[in-house]
């Protein structure tokens, strides 16, 4: 009787994805960078290069050109809001992925290894995503108008589990005047969480403290750099961690904030001009955008110019020429040239000046203003309210005030916390242009030596990754 022995086998299994960590460290900048000595370290031992962003340089735009490698011209993401038409409403910070289209990231790791798998720590878009685990923020709106601090998480089950290990996600450490690293540091302990419990092959983690105090106090103010040294300290956990599993780490950044000190009232101008209407209601002045001839969404340093009728496109120019801050009024041509000729873009798009910002406001007078102006209400707002990162300064009683809307709350009543002011000057930073320098715009650092050349292109992030997890 004998025996067959089979040959070795001469061919190893190939090897899985390289693991990767990207890291969206919001308004990072080289300037920054010097403060961040774990960043800067990985940079070093890396590589690094400046990172081209898009316009405008806001988040969700940046964030879906990186995940799908175009421009908000194919994506579809012309800022973090725009007027929808064929609902006749502005309106800002929506989450359903479906509204980005093309290829996503994952859809194309997914062709070249199957079944790889995906976390999304709370970068936008994240609702309705074709990723394995999704954490974003989701307030709970109770039906008698309280909104709560929560999360929404896929599988479902993670959001007991989270919350458990974390406590509920600090939604007004996120945004709002009590913005600070608290919200930060939960989405860190949650990404090591999700990373050590699920193993994924890619992991997107948004983190958002340097947001803040730059808004608030301009990006070369003291307490912005120990924003940055402070953000740095509580990432150094997380970067062990991927350094002990082999993955590999990507740290980019969307914008640069570049101090500012000029709000531009812009829907104002279009208000005294008799272009925008309102409707009142209650003594209070609603903007009326499907009245309105010309009106405008302005998100940070870019207001999409929306106009009904093409023959109200030169007294609308007419009503903006001179305007103190604007810089740039960009029509059809314009809007090509930067990549934003989609059906979600304004007719006409203006863009400030480099320090100065536009606001949303849009009555005369502040006691006609809605009351929904001093809340933090980033829903109802037609257009983005940076002014939210404060309390009211000239109020005496905005402390008493926010003391009693929270006995309120603690005591599951419905309250107000009208604490914003209704003045814009102490805005100190903004973004949204495209920057005029490297030193203050975006960058992407890379835990692999020589992974990146000169610039990357806000484009090529989706090919980078790619490469980087071995799939291209």
């Amino acid at each position: 009787m004998s025996t067959h022995l089979s040959a070795p086998d001469t061919h190893p299994a190939p090897a899985g994805p390289t693991p990767l960590l990207v890291l969206d460290v919001v308004g990072l900048t080289p300037r920054l960078l010097d403060h961040m000595p774990h960043l800067k370290a990985l940079g070093q031992s890396g590589s690094r290069a400046p990172l081209g962003t898009v316009l405008p340089a806001v988040t969700c735009a940046a964030q879906s050109t990186f995940l799908t490698g175009t421009m908000p011209s194919e994506h579809g993401i012309v800022g973090n809001g725009w007027y929808f038409r064929e609902l006749g409403d502005v309106l800002l910070w929506r989450q359903h992925n479906g509204l980005v289209a093309g290829d996503k990231l994952w859809d194309a790791a997914r062709r070249a290894h199957p079944g790889y798998t995906v976390a999304n720590i709370c970068w936008w878009y994240a609702m309705g995503a074709d990723t394995d685990f999704t954490v974003t923020p989701r307030p709970v709106y109770y039906a008698d108008g309280r909104k709560e601090p929560d999360c929404y998480t896929r599988p479902a089950a993670l959001h007991d589990e989270l919350t458990d290990k974390l406590g509920t996600f600090p939604l007004f450490h996120f945004w709002g005047p009590g913005a600070d690293l608290v919200s930060s540091q939960w989405i860190i302990d949650a990404t090591r969480h999700i990373i050590r419990t699920r193993h994924p092959d890619l992991t997107l983690c948004y983190l958002p403290h340097l947001d803040y105090d730059l808004q608030r106090f301009g990006p070369d103010d003291p307490r912005s750099l120990k924003a940055a040294a402070d953000l740095d300290a509580a990432l150094a956990p997380l970067l062990d961690d991927a350094r002990a599993e082999g993955r590999t780490v990507v740290a980019l950044s969307e914008y640069g904030i570049t101090r500012v000190n000029r709000p531009v009232d812009i829907n104002r101008a279009l208000r005294r001009a008799g272009l925008l209407d309102v409707h009142t209601q209650d003594g209070m002045e609603y903007l009326d955008p499907m009245a309105s001839r010309a009106f405008a969404v302005a998100d940070h340093q870019i207001a999409h110019i929306y106009v009904r009728r093409p023959e109200d496109l030169d007294a609308t120019r007419a009503a903006l020429d001179g305007l103190p801050g604007l810089g740039q009024l960009l029509d059809d041509e314009g809007k090509k040239a930067h990549h934003l000729d989609h059906p979600r873009a304004g007719e006409l798009v203006a863009v400030a000046e480099p320090d100065a910002w536009f606001t949303y406001y849009y009555w005369l007078d502040d006691a006609r203003a809605p009351d929904f102006a001093p809340l933090v209400e980033i829903h109802r707002k037609p257009g983005y309210d940076p002014v939210e990162l404060f309390m009211d300064p000239l109020d005496p009683y905005v402390k008493v005030k926010a003391a009693t809307a929270l006995a309120r709350k603690k005591l599951g009543m419905r309250y107000r916390m009208a604490v914003v002011p209704l003045d814009p000057s102490p805005i100190r930073g903004s973004h949204g242009r495209l920057p005029a320098s490297d030193d203050d715009g975006p960058l992407l650092i890379c835990s692999t030596p020589r992974a990146v050349g000169d610039r990357v292109a806000a484009t090529d992030v989706k090919s980078l990754l790619l490469e980087l997890a071995g799939l291209s």
